[in-house]
């Protein structure tokens, strides 16, 4: 994987997040997870150890056995999700975390929410990392770039969209461009020149 060697870190939430973490042999509950890809996952950390690229993963979460606004919810240690719950944001102890390595970037490429943004109460680590990574561009001490159709509704619910350096609304195909993959549809304007 190209991407892990050029970049220090891969911090990584929501349902993805929990792809790595039962790949790591934990269990995740009701959460959602993809745990066909374990080993995909397992490769990426491998890769990313061997070129020195940290993944970050939730040390904690907020979890809930059932998804709607309100639900009842608690935080727990990522160890220690309950078998009939399911993880719906990553916890304060993350969200430090997360916060902590956006203090560190001098860029940052935010793909996808930390957790489920468009019901309250599983906004807050979406919402307080968006926040930070806005002040540390508007200070001048970052640069922030975000894409994808969910990254920009959960910027645009933190009201921070206008305060990054580059939006895009492309979600694949922005992460293809990130990785210098050809994008057919750009290549055609350049040949039309």
């Amino acid at each position: 994987m190209n991407l892990v060697k050029q970049v220090d870190a891969l911090v990584i939430g929501g349902g993805m997040a929990n792809t790595f973490i039962a790949a790591r042999g934990t269990n995740v509950g009701k959460s959602l997870c993809e745990h066909d890809l374990a080993d995909t996952a397992k490769q990426i950390m491998i890769e990313a150890a061997t070129a020195g690229c940290a993944i970050v993963l939730p040390v904690d979460g907020v979890v809930a056995r059932e998804f709607k606004a309100g639900a009842e919810n608690e935080v727990v240690d990522i160890e220690a999700i309950p078998a009939d719950a399911m993880v719906l944001d990553v916890g304060p102890k993350s969200i430090a975390a997360v916060n902590e390595w956006v203090s560190k970037a001098a860029t940052l490429v935010w793909n996808g929410p930390l957790g489920a943004f468009e019901i309250a109460p599983f906004d807050k680590a979406t919402v307080a990392v968006a926040k930070h990574a806005a002040s540390r561009t508007k200070s001048g001490a970052l640069v922030s770039v975000a894409g994808g159709g969910d990254t920009v509704s959960a910027m645009n619910h933190a009201d921070v969209a206008d305060d990054l350096s580059y939006v895009s609304t492309a979600g694949g195909a922005f992460l293809e461009w990130m990785e210098g993959k050809p994008l057919p549809g750009v290549d055609i304007l350049h040949l039309q020149k």
